[in-house]
């Protein structure tokens, strides 16, 4: 055998690896084809099921709904971002004084579930009404809205807290010394060197940490806020036709879809400088 045969014997799989590929390959296929047989079912049912006077009724209530849900998530992800700046600088100082409650804080509303965080805000606060009726809150309290807010705000604060802090700390000590040897302040260092690359590292979490805040928003229902899950379930109960929460879950895959995209567009813009 020549040394060319003998080369091309050695890069070819061995017979069990070629099944082993095919056997993988096909189940691929399979669930694919499953899905777009499940595709086809849900396309063929909610077209045959299409009822115009549903859609003039419940519509309007569904795009409602849809507007109350994104000014949600974009009330909570900017004021969950402008609370994660000071969370962050907590969780890098070395005072304990300092790090230790904003690790408390993170620790607690990234471990227990933001339903249990929201129902502590709106029922558990409620228990105690007189004290905040003697100091004026109860009328913020007593909104179901106002604390989904409030809700939705500390738990994303605490995963941009910590989304900024790993961004921060990936940049490289070098480019804070190179800003110090050129007499730079500290604020500026971290201004116009630290936080513009650490931004970019960040920005594919925040991105999913939306989408995340975006299909966690359907619990504000919950607590009587018609949001757009709110509203499918006010049109289910007046129904009975279960095709409401398959529009909804169309409602909310569009919005992911929609944010996937353009997200990938600013992160391919604002990185175009690195692609060269």
């Amino acid at each position: 055998m020549s040394a060319a045969e003998k080369m091309i014997e050695a890069r070819m799989p061995p017979p069990g690896m070629a099944r082993g590929m095919s056997g993988r390959r096909a189940a691929g296929l399979a669930m694919m084809a499953i899905w777009l047989f499940l595709g086809i079912a849900i396309i063929y049912f909610l077209t045959t099921e299409w009822d115009p006077e549903k859609v003039a009724r419940y519509g309007p209530r569904y795009l409602s709904g849809l507007r109350v849900t994104l000014t949600l998530v974009a009330i909570s992800i900017i004021l969950g971002a402008i609370l994660s700046v000071p969370v962050t600088y907590g969780r890098m100082s070395k005072s304990p004084w300092l790090s230790g409650p904003a690790y408390g804080y993170v620790y607690f509303f990234r471990g227990t579930p933001l339903i249990a965080q929201l129902f502590l805000i709106y029922y558990g606060l409620g228990e105690f009404r007189p004290q905040l009726q003697a100091i004026g809150l109860w009328g913020f309290f007593r909104d179901p809205w106002n604390c989904a807010i409030l809700a939705f705000t500390l738990n994303t604060a605490a995963y941009q807290a910590e989304i900024l802090r790993g961004a921060v700390q990936s940049v490289p000590r070098g480019q804070v010394e190179g800003g110090q040897a050129l007499g730079l302040r500290r604020w500026m260092i971290y201004w116009k060197i630290v936080l513009p690359q650490a931004m970019i590292v960040a920005l594919r979490p925040y991105g999913n940490e939306i989408i995340l805040m975006i299909k966690g928003s359907a619990i504000v229902a919950i607590i009587t806020v018609f949001d757009l899950f709110g509203e499918t379930r006010r049109a289910f109960s007046r129904t009975f036709d279960f095709q409401t929460y398959i529009w909804a879950a169309i409602f909310y895959l569009l919005i992911v879809e929609v944010l996937r995209n353009l997200w990938n567009w600013l992160e391919a813009r604002l990185t175009r400088h690195l692609q060269r």
